[in-house]
């Protein structure tokens, strides 16, 4: 009787499976993911015009009202870029991923998914009230001495929250999927998103118990704060977050790309080790954030520089991956010489420029890390607009220009809408633009860094100081730069809510490129999560338990809170 029930479950569930990619996402599950997007592109509109305003304001050209200070435009800036936009996307992008790869989301995930957004939106609100009150001009990197309004800091633990209910929701479909389905493998976008929701919710416990820490402090209930123990908690989470984002662009580089333009994708196991080495070196780097930091050993930080340095093992093999799936697939196509095939890729398809771009960008931003990462090198460019212009190159292309490429497909797909040849035109020359903009922008914030401008700071000519003044022609192609992006960021948005709302109604696939017919089968290990996740915690105990018991029992005096603006 029991076997005869589960057969039929498991008939019932294949049935759901094959329904679900033939038909297209369930309206329940479409709707998570519109929405989590919808709110990830606003905040990228918003985050445009103030990234515009400081950009402005830093290479002299405007002056604030005087009711909205520079370090607010940075702080508000900050957060809705680099914590609402890369969450809010990433969350509703998996989403899609394991409903359509899984045969949709549990009921239970569902509300878990609507309990996170809402707890994000809450917890967003709660600390942009005191950004606009000018009480929390305290920059994404929000730790101390400098302190923000209680508020701006209970709003953080929200966001957080939501993002572990996120996290959970999909650790739980997950495990249901294995359970239907003994002995398989965990589709490989999933399996992706796997990884991503591990280091979302074991790389934001530090920043957690950090924001507790502070509240109390914040509050005046406690003098004095650990400074070096709040840093270390910050980096530890915010070199992590940075993968994050990466990784979730690797997904689409391994999985999607490939299908878009006509080809299979990479060697099946190869691609999860990437995702396992990821995930397990991830979290242990923080400190070559915090390379020129006084009060932490030699020792201590050639370990986080190793381990950020052999991060670039995994991205190289990415680079290798995605050359050869490109060439194999032009090959094929009938592309012929040394580098003659390139002219078979799919260049006027938004799909495939985007992300293209994207990985061609990492080059360059990959190599910046590197520099960072060496405690000779970021003696010169540490706290410099280098650092900006590095964070951009990463952020703003590598991840933000896959994100839009994957927009003109998954947002079609949720929609039941079609991409059309005008949208696909307006989308080749968004990137084009936005890709001219970030190169003048980037660059002029690398040229500008290595003559010695500082970070985190609004224009100033120092009285006139000669070396000071010598930025200003760097400082207008910032300017220059940062216009061109928000035509792009103008451009994305319309071609967006034009995807979700107005475009033809249609079916559009959800693009999942298979692996080469004759390629071997995958090891059953690849899928012990268990054990890649106590690698982690082997490396991070490495990493970070002695220097924190080091701050604590050894700790400096207590800095009190400071308001600097």
């Amino acid at each position: 009787m029991v076997e005869t029930v589960i057969k039929q479950t498991g008939k019932t569930q294949a049935f759901k499976d094959k329904a679900n990619k033939v038909m297209g996402i369930s309206l329940e599950d479409a709707k998570i993911t519109k929405s989590y997007l919808s709110v990830a592109f606003l905040a990228i509109l918003l985050g445009g015009i103030l990234g515009l305003l400081q950009g402005l304001n830093r290479a002299g050209m405007l002056e604030l009202p005087a009711w909205l200070n520079y370090y607010q435009v940075l702080t508000a800036h900050g957060l809705l870029l680099v914590v609402v936009l890369s969450a809010f996307f990433t969350i509703g992008y998996f989403y899609a991923g394991l409903s359509h790869t899984l045969g949709g989301l549990l009921p239970k995930v569902r509300m878990m998914a609507w309990i996170g957004f809402w707890m994000k939106i809450f917890g967003f609100v709660l600390a942009v009230i005191p950004i606009l009150m000018n009480e929390a001009s305290v920059m994404y990197t929000f730790y101390p001495p400098m302190a923000a309004s209680p508020i701006f800091y209970i709003g953080l633990v929200f966001i957080v929250l939501g993002v572990w209910m996120c996290a959970f929701g999909a650790f739980i479909n997950v495990a249901s999927w294995r359970k239907r389905n003994p002995g398989q493998h965990v589709p490989i976008l999933s399996f992706f998103a796997t990884g991503v929701f591990v280091l979302l919710f074991f790389g934001s416990i530090p920043v957690a118990i950090e924001v507790f820490t502070i509240i109390p402090w914040a509050f005046g209930w406690m003098e004095t704060i650990n400074v070096m123990v709040a840093r270390t908690l910050f980096w530890a989470f915010g070199h992590t977050l940075v993968n994050i984002w990466y990784l979730t662009a690797v997904s689409a580089w391994y999985v999607i790309v490939p299908k878009v333009i006509g080809g299979r994708r990479w060697n099946d196991l190869l691609t999860r080790i990437v995702v396992i080495a990821l995930v397990i070196m991830n979290i242990t780097g923080g400190f070559h954030h915090q390379i020129i930091d006084p009060g932490i050993s030699e020792p201590v930080k050639y370990m986080h520089v190793f381990m950020s340095l052999a991060i670039g093992f995994p991205s190289l093999m990415t680079a290798y991956a995605m050359f050869a799936v490109f060439e194999r697939t032009a090959r094929k196509k009938g592309g012929r010489g040394l580098v003659g095939w390139y002219k078979k890729l799919p260049w006027g398809d938004v799909r495939f420029l985007a992300p293209f771009i994207a990985m061609a960008a990492f080059i360059p931003a990959g190599a910046g890390g590197i520099v960072q990462s060496t405690n000779q090198l970021n003696q010169v460019v540490h706290n410099t607009m280098w650092i900006v212009g590095h964070f951009h190159l990463t952020l703003g292309m590598s991840v933000v220009m896959t994100f839009f490429g994957i927009s003109y497909w998954l947002i079609p797909y949720v929609s039941k809408r079609v991409l059309t040849p005008q949208i696909n035109k307006l989308g080749v020359i968004q990137t084009i633009i936005w890709t001219l903009g970030m190169i003048i922008m980037s660059g002029a914030m690398h040229w500008v860094g290595l003559l010695g401008s500082p970070r985190r700071t609004s224009y100033s000519t120092y009285f006139d100081n000669a070396t000071a003044l010598s930025w200003d022609p760097y400082l207008f192609f910032l300017a220059i730069g940062g216009s061109l992006l928000m035509i792009g960021v103008l451009m994305q948005v319309y071609a967006v809510f034009y995807l979700m709302f107005f475009a033809p109604k249609g079916n559009t696939e959800f693009p999942v490129a298979e692996v080469e017919e004759d390629e071997a089968p995958t090891p059953r290990w690849t899928e012990r999560w268990g054990l890649w996740i106590v690698c982690m915690f082997v490396l991070v105990g490495m990493a970070y338990v002695i220097p924190l018991v080091d701050f604590i029992v050894n700790a400096p005096p207590g800095s009190p809170p400071y308001k600097t603006w």
